[in-house]
């Protein structure tokens, strides 16, 4: 089969998820003909990404937040006036996705919660059907628990996430556990999507704090932590534009470009993990055995560091308290029942797939008790 990728390309874990997915299709032998990226005119797309796909890509102009004055969390006010003036723009840019779908011969489209897919298809109406992927679909899910926020924006949440899912034939929500499916909201529930690198790398505990931020406002605790505990070394990730690839700003502290090869190194080598709850990285640091301090950037975020916690991933805060992190990982004990299911994404989400579009290819999945620890 042949299909069409469009991805929600803010932050990394859309794009690693793609990345992921287009390797077991071509291993599979199947064929990803365009890759669709929906980005920001303020960000730029990361250079891991550019370097490993294998399909052409294009961009396109895609809704997106925006972050609050301190460059922390969303702005949600500030994100949906933006957006609201941009329509006319983003009209063109469904124009596009219809136009890539019609053109490419794609036989199948899969969406990474962008969500001018959804109205892609609500307003043109393709022929070609689609498929969405990513953990948000869980937020959809009869049995997903959340967490105590405001009751508005997980309202909103769920619509968004249902915006980008209209029409599609099936949605698979990424799980850090094994859960039933959804058939009345046409959900599979499957595992991670983790790259091969993540699986192959063996891993180490160093002495130091590894981490990732999504908006570099979260710079500020970081640094006041560095300032009481300069003898602790951080490495630390993030997006800011127009900085050097590493920004040093001494011996033990170091704030890098993300380089998605770079990155996972000093994933497997830290004592612990801080991130901006992206669901992406959070599995990557579980499948090492590395406890995370989740520091949540908005409502989505919110979720998913909920439902790690729930998992035993690690510990939630509205700053980078590395305090508390460095304070959990004396006592922190790995998840290995998601080992188990992280090792089974490939065949779950490739079996999905070509149970829906070519039902004679129907694969028999293991069950968990195959899979042997690491």
């Amino acid at each position: 089969m042949k299909f069409l990728f469009i991805v929600q390309g803010e932050g990394r874990g859309h794009l690693t998820q793609a990345l992921t997915l287009e390797e077991m299709l071509r291993r599979n032998g199947h064929e990803v003909v365009e890759v669709l990226v929906g980005k920001s005119s303020s960000r730029t797309l990361p250079g891991f990404f550019n370097r490993n796909i294998q399909a052409p890509v294009k961009r396109f102009l895609s809704p997106n937040f925006l972050p609050s004055a301190d460059n922390k969390r969303a702005d949600l006010g500030k994100s949906v006036l933006y957006n609201l003036i941009r329509v006319p723009e983003y009209f063109r840019s469904m124009f596009y996705i219809n136009q890539r779908i019609r053109e490419t011969g794609a036989d199948v489209v899969i969406n990474f919660y962008e969500l001018l897919t959804g109205l892609t298809y609500t307003f043109f109406h393709p022929s070609i059907p689609y498929v969405c992927i990513g953990h948000q679909y869980l937020f959809l899910h009869r049995e997903f628990e959340f967490p105590e926020k405001n009751a508005l924006q997980l309202s909103m949440l769920r619509f968004f996430t249902r915006l980008t899912s209209l029409r599609a034939k099936k949605r698979l929500a990424l799980s850090f556990k094994k859960m039933s499916d959804d058939p009345d909201q046409n959900i599979s529930v499957v595992p991670p999507l983790l790259r091969p690198e993540v699986t192959a790398i063996h891993p180490e505990k160093g002495d130091y704090v590894h981490g990732y931020m999504l908006n570099s406002g979260f710079s500020v605790s970081v640094e006041a932590f560095h300032n009481a505990h300069p003898e602790i070394p951080l490495q630390f990730f993030w997006d800011k534009p127009d900085t050097e690839e590493v920004t040093r700003v001494d011996e033990t502290l170091s704030f890098h470009q993300i380089d998605d090869v770079k990155f996972l190194n000093y994933m497997a080598g830290c004592r612990a993990y801080a991130s901006t709850a992206g669901f992406e990285s959070i599995c990557e640091a579980m499948y090492l055995g590395k406890p995370v301090l989740m520091v949540p950037a908005h409502i989505e975020q919110d979720c998913n560091a909920y439902d790690a916690a729930q998992v035993g991933a690690g510990i939630i805060s509205d700053s980078f308290a590395l305090e508390s992190l460095l304070s959990f990982s004396d006592h922190y004990s790995p998840n290995r029942e998601f080992v188990y299911w992280a090792r089974s994404s490939e065949r779950h989400i490739i079996c999905e797939l070509e149970k829906l579009f070519n039902p004679q290819s129907i694969i028999n999945l293991p069950t968990l008790t195959n899979y042997m620890p690491i």
